[in-house]
C-alpha cells in the first residue's frame, strides 16, 4: 500500500538509477534535428487547426502569470506537494504591489475567459499555453516546462454525461490519429514496423474497474498493465477514492467532475465525468498521457468535492464563487500536452529531443550514452 501511496503523483520513477533502466537501448531518432523542427511545426498547425474545427473552438491568447488573489491558478492536486512559482511585483515604489505566479496550467483561466470572451453553447476556446512546473521529478517525459493546448467549450446541464464526454473525447482521438498520418505524409521514415501506429479507436474504462483487474499493483503499473491489452485508453473516474483507498490519481477539487455518479457499460456504479488518453509508447515501452480533461464541477460537485478534499475555505476566492452563483458558464474542457504528442508522433524516446528546457547534468549523461540527445 505505501508504494499505492507513492505513486498517487508524479511519473512513477523514484530515481535516477531506475531511469536508466528504463530509456530505450539502441535507439536512434528517425528524424535529425532539422527535420524534427519542421515535423513538430507541421503536427502544430494540424491539431490546432482540427481541434478548433472538431470542438468549434478559436484560437485565443492565454496569462503566463496570474494574480495570487485571483485563484485561477492550477494547483494540480490536492495534497498541496505541487506549489507555483511565486513573485512580488513591487510596482510603483511598493505603493500598488501584485503577488503573481506563474501558471501550472490554465484550467481555471479558461473557464472564466469563456466569459470573458462571451462564449455561447457550443463554441469555446484554445490556446498555446506555456507553464513551469517546479516540483516535478524530471525524468524522460516530464518538465519543468509545460506546453499544452489547453481548451475549454461551453456546454449545458444535459451535456454533463458519459455519453458527451466520450463523444468529444473520440473527436480529440481523430484529430490525433490524422496529426499521426499526417506528419508521416510529410516525412515516411516516421513510418515504421518497429513502432506501430496508434489505433483507430480508444478503449474507454473506469479507473474503478481497472482496479478491479489488477487490485494489487500501483497506478502506474495497473496502467502499463492495461496497455499491453488496450495500446489506447480513456481512463474515466481519476480522482475519486477507489476501494482500495486511493484515488487513481490526485487531481484537484475545483475543475474536474470526478463525484458525480455514473454507470460503467455493464451497469455498475461508478464515478467521475473526467479522464485521461494513455497511450503505450513503442519506443520507451510505457504507459503515455496525453492529455488530462473533463466536464467541469457545477456548483453542487464542486462543494462536494471540497468538502471531501478539506478546502472549503476556497469558496471564498472569486473563481469558486463564480460557480458557485452560476455566473461562470458550465464547461467541458482539457488540456493536451504538445511536447508529449510531438515525442510520440515523432518516435522520440525524451521530452528534450522536441522542447528546449532544463535538464539536471546526470539526466543528460544518461541519455548521451544511449544516443538521446537532448536540444539546448
Amino acid at each position: 500500500m505505501a508504494d499505492k501511496k507513492a505513486d498517487l503523483a508524479g511519473p512513477g520513477i523514484g530515481n535516477y538509477e531506475e531511469l536508466e533502466k528504463i530509456l530505450p537501448r539502441e535507439y536512434g531518432s528517425l528524424l535529425d534535428r532539422k527535420d524534427t523542427q519542421k515535423a513538430i511545426f507541421a503536427a502544430k498547425n494540424y491539431i490546432e487547426e482540427n481541434l478548433c474545427k472538431e470542438l468549434n473552438l478559436m484560437m485565443v491568447q492565454v496569462p503566463l502569470i496570474v494574480d495570487v488573489e485571483s485563484g485561477v491558478n492550477d494547483m494540480l492536486d490536492r495534497d498541496g506537494s505541487r506549489t507555483p512559482v511565486q513573485f512580488h511585483i513591487s510596482n510603483d515604489y511598493n505603493k500598488h504591489p501584485i503577488d503573481a505566479q506563474v501558471v501550472q496550467a490554465a484550467t481555471k483561466w479558461k473557464r472564466v475567459a469563456l466569459k470573458q470572451f462571451g462564449m455561447k453553447v457550443g463554441e469555446g476556446i484554445c490556446t498555446d499555453m506555456h507553464a513551469v512546473r517546479k516540483d516535478y521529478f524530471l525524468d524522460h517525459d516530464h518538465s519543468a516546462y509545460v506546453d499544452q493546448w489547453d481548451w475549454e467549450k461551453v456546454i449545458t446541464a444535459d451535456h454533463r454525461n458519459l455519453d458527451y464526454l466520450k463523444d468529444t473525447v473520440r473527436k480529440i482521438w481523430k484529430v490525433l490519429k490524422g496529426a499521426e498520418i499526417h506528419v508521416q505524409k510529410l516525412f515516411p521514415q516516421l513510418k515504421t514496423d518497429k513502432y506501430p501506429n496508434l489505433p483507430d479507436e480508444l478503449k474507454f474504462l473506469h479507473a474503478e474497474e481497472i482496479l478491479d483487474m489488477f487490485p494489487d499493483l500501483p497506478r502506474k503499473q495497473r496502467e502499463n498493465a492495461i496497455l499491453q491489452k488496450y495500446p489506447a485508453v480513456f481512463i474515466i473516474g481519476v480522482g475519486w477514492v477507489l476501494k482500495d483507498g486511493y484515488p487513481h490519481e490526485m487531481r484537484a477539487a475545483d475543475y474536474d467532475d470526478w463525484v458525480t455518479e455514473t454507470k460503467s457499460e455493464d451497469g455498475r456504479p461508478m464515478h467521475g465525468l473526467n479522464g485521461d488518453i494513455l497511450v503505450w509508447n513503442p519506443v520507451t515501452k510505457r504507459r503515455h498521457e496525453l492529455t488530462s480533461m473533463g466536464i467541469r464541477v457545477n456548483a453542487e460537485t464542486l462543494k462536494k468535492q471540497l468538502e471531501i478534499t478539506g478546502q472549503l475555505d476556497f469558496l471564498k476566492l472569486p473563481y469558486h464563487r463564480g460557480i458557485i452563483s452560476n455566473e461562470l458558464p458550465l464547461s467541458i474542457g482539457g488540456g493536451i500536452g504538445q511536447s508529449r504528442t510531438y515525442m510520440l508522433l515523432l518516435r522520440k524516446a525524451h521530452l528534450g529531443e522536441v522542447s528546449v528546457t532544463v535538464w539536471p547534468k546526470i539526466l543528460k549523461e544518461i541519455s548521451a550514452k544511449k544516443n538521446i540527445h537532448v536540444l539546448e
